[in-house]
């Protein structure tokens, strides 16, 4: 019997929720899991200071207008693909409310999105607090060739190891994907090119980069060239394909698909 996951959806409600939960909705039918929505608004976005009467009152307005504002998008969602969300919101602290949420919710897989200035720059705070507090998988939507429920994933595979001897959770993810797989390797040997590719077997091709100042970004080209939707990325195998834990946030930032990290080695 296969394994019944759940998926914690983390929005801050800005312009990228509906694509992060499309996103979300993807991996849900191919799990079968159950999704739960949680967003949080600072505390100093809310409370009027000057009068305790204009806090209160302020305060029972931004509940009102929240829950209006995620009851609209979640039902909408929901309805267009047949899913049902659970949802839920906070005011305060937004890292504690968090932590506090994973605690009590302990999914299985953690969903957001990145965050980025007006000049384009991302904003990853959230992103490794999540990373650092959450030892599970996460998955953080990407802006370019975004999942679509009901369609199968064109997935990469990085720091992978062994694609042939994969854990119960990726050959669930495969069963739903294209073929062939790409693979994605690092290394520092000076006599290779600037990136190589080769086949595997008949189900994955792989790409090997030379360590460079450039790799990341060369990376981040050659994902969105093979039209990869979904990046997989095991933290369980560093070393083993170049991959140093240094890496992941120059991935996080500058890999524009959705990048799937696997739960850490400790567990």
């Amino acid at each position: 019997m296969e394994k019944q996951y759940s998926i914690v959806v983390l929005s801050d409600l800005k312009d990228a929720t509906e694509n992060i939960l499309k996103s979300s909705i993807s991996l849900a039918k191919t799990f079968g899991a159950d999704i739960k929505f949680f967003h949080v608004k600072k505390a100093t976005d809310v409370v009027d200071r000057d009068s305790q009467l204009s806090t209160f009152r302020t305060i029972n307005e931004q509940h009102s207008l929240t829950k209006k504002s995620i009851d609209n998008l979640i039902q909408s969602v929901s309805k267009a693909y047949n899913i049902a969300i659970d949802y839920s919101y906070a005011f305060g602290n937004v890292k504690n409310e968090i932590k506090d949420y994973l605690t009590k919710q302990n999914p299985d897989i953690v969903v957001l999105g990145k965050r980025k200035t007006k000049f384009g720059i991302p904003v990853d705070s959230t992103i490794n607090f999540v990373l650092k507090n959450f030892k599970g998988r996460v998955m953080v939507v990407g802006d370019q060739n975004t999942l679509e429920p009901g369609e199968l994933y064109s997935l990469g595979f990085l720091n992978n190891g062994d694609i042939g001897n994969m854990d119960a959770f990726v050959s669930q993810l495969a069963e739903h994907s294209q073929k062939p797989f790409k693979a994605f390797r690092f290394t520092d040997q000076t006599n290779q090119g600037e990136n190589d590719e080769s086949i595997l077997d008949n189900n994955a091709v792989e790409f090997i980069f030379e360590r460079n100042s450039n790799t990341i970004s060369n990376l981040s080209k050659y994902v969105l060239k093979s039209k990869i939707n979904l990046l997989y990325l095991d933290r369980r195998n560093n070393n083993r394909a170049g991959l140093k834990s240094s890496d992941i946030k120059d991935i996080m930032g500058k890999v524009d698909v959705s990048v799937l990290l696997s739960e850490e080695p400790n567990l």
